[in-house]
């Protein structure tokens, strides 16, 4: 997965095969297959992590084994079309042990923050770059299923029902976590409404 340039693997010229069709070469040892399958999801998983675990380095790291991880488990997965689900639910279960790891403090990585454009207003970028701090800091105060639940869903707009399945609870429990999150986002990013 590291080294020189990558092939976009093709069924047809110009069209990228799809997950399950990639997942099936890749079980059949076919490399280029799976770096197809990390190139589109990379960046996925590691703004999933990044949010979840307010540190770029961990958050690589978790990427990384994950990516590893579903490499070596491949054969393990029963349907080929679950792949994705199958990396968020490893992505989410490997930061929530990251963050039961931790001491209580965690620091926050300020540059994780998307910076705000260069052209716009100085006081604008201020104001901007100070809500992004107080929702990473707000984020930091929900419980660790409740950042992961909120932001699987508000972030990466995934159903009640494939986060009950990435974190293990049915989506009656999803939907409490997240309407705790909210609410209690709601209320410490009350001042910069």
């Amino acid at each position: 997965m590291e080294g020189g340039a990558v092939t976009t693997i093709h069924a047809e010229p110009g069209t990228p095969l799809d997950d399950a069709t990639l997942v099936g070469r890749a079980r059949d040892g076919d490399v280029r297959a799976y770096e197809q399958l990390v190139l589109r999801y990379q960046g996925q998983m590691f703004r999933l992590a990044v949010k979840m675990l307010h540190h770029r380095g961990d958050a690589e790291d978790v990427v990384q084994e994950v990516f590893l991880g579903a490499w070596r488990k491949l054969e393990q997965l029963k349907d080929d079309y679950s792949f994705v689900g199958w990396l968020y639910r490893s992505t989410t279960n490997r930061c929530l042990n990251v963050i039961r790891a931790r001491r209580p403090q965690a620091d926050v990585d300020l540059d994780l923050a998307e910076s705000p454009r260069r052209d716009a207003r100085p006081e604008h970028a201020v104001q901007v770059s100070s809500q992004l701090a107080a929702l990473n800091e707000a984020l930091r105060g929900l419980t660790a299923q409740q950042r992961a639940c909120w932001l699987l869903r508000e972030v990466h707009g995934r159903s009640y029902d494939e986060i009950g399945e990435i974190v293990g609870a049915n989506p009656a429990a999803v939907r409490g976590r997240i309407a705790r999150a909210r609410a209690q986002l709601a209320e410490e990013m009350k001042p910069w409404r």
